[in-house]
């Protein structure tokens, strides 16, 4: 999860005198998000949404922290809170910018933070839905990285779980990496993360697939 933190990836760097106050929001907002003020930026990308009523980055960026920092919590209420909390930033942005395959995926990381903290109590409801999300996505934008490198990333940990291979994910994952680094960027602010993520787990596949 911490590549999720590489905030100089998703954003495009102002000149002080160039900055719209929304530009400045923004940049104030990752830099919080950057220096682990997780609160703070949540509280900061809210406050955006609430002035850039038409731009589901801000909302999705609130919900997108409160998920990532849902991990490793031992606290079922405080994860349920923030994990609801998220939820609701996620349905904003979802309303503003409809099927759209950045804020399916992030759905589909939300059930996997439940999932993660009690695999009996959700893995069975929330599976399917994953699927669901990962599919649906994948229709609308075959070509996204983040969308190849999140469901692989799933599948693999499926495997895993049942133990089985992930030796036919390797494959996916070094697609995911060609796709990002074709993927132009083009659009302040959105999330092109991603990339530093995919090298790793590609390393990493292909270590524990390697014949001895």
């Amino acid at each position: 999860m911490k590549s999720v933190l590489l905030i100089a990836t998703l954003i495009f760097t102002f000149s002080l005198s160039a900055q719209t106050p929304y530009e400045k929001g923004m940049n104030e907002a990752f830099a919080l998000w950057e220096q682990q003020k997780n609160t703070e930026a949540v509280q900061l990308f809210e406050r955006i949404a609430s002035a850039e009523t038409d731009n589901w980055l801000p909302s999705y960026y609130a919900g997108l922290i409160e998920i990532v920092s849902s991990f490793g919590l031992k606290d079922e209420a405080l994860l349920t809170s923030k994990l609801t909390r998220a939820k609701g930033f996620l349905d904003n942005a979802a309303s503003i910018s409809e099927n759209n395959p950045e804020i399916l995926v992030s759905y589909a990381l939300l059930n996997t933070a439940y999932i993660a903290f009690d695999g009996q109590k959700y893995g069975m409801s929330l599976s399917g839905e994953n699927v669901a999300l990962y599919k649906k996505a994948a229709s609308i934008a075959p070509n996204n990285p983040r969308v190849l490198l999140s469901k692989t990333e799933w599948d693999m940990g499926s495997a895993k779980f049942f133990g089985k291979s992930i030796a036919s994910y390797c494959k996916d994952i070094d697609q995911a990496i060609l796709l990002f680094e074709k993927e132009e960027q083009t659009i302040p602010f959105y999330p092109y993360s991603g990339l530093e993520r995919a090298k790793e787990i590609s390393s990493s596949c292909k270590k524990e697939t390697s014949p001895n």
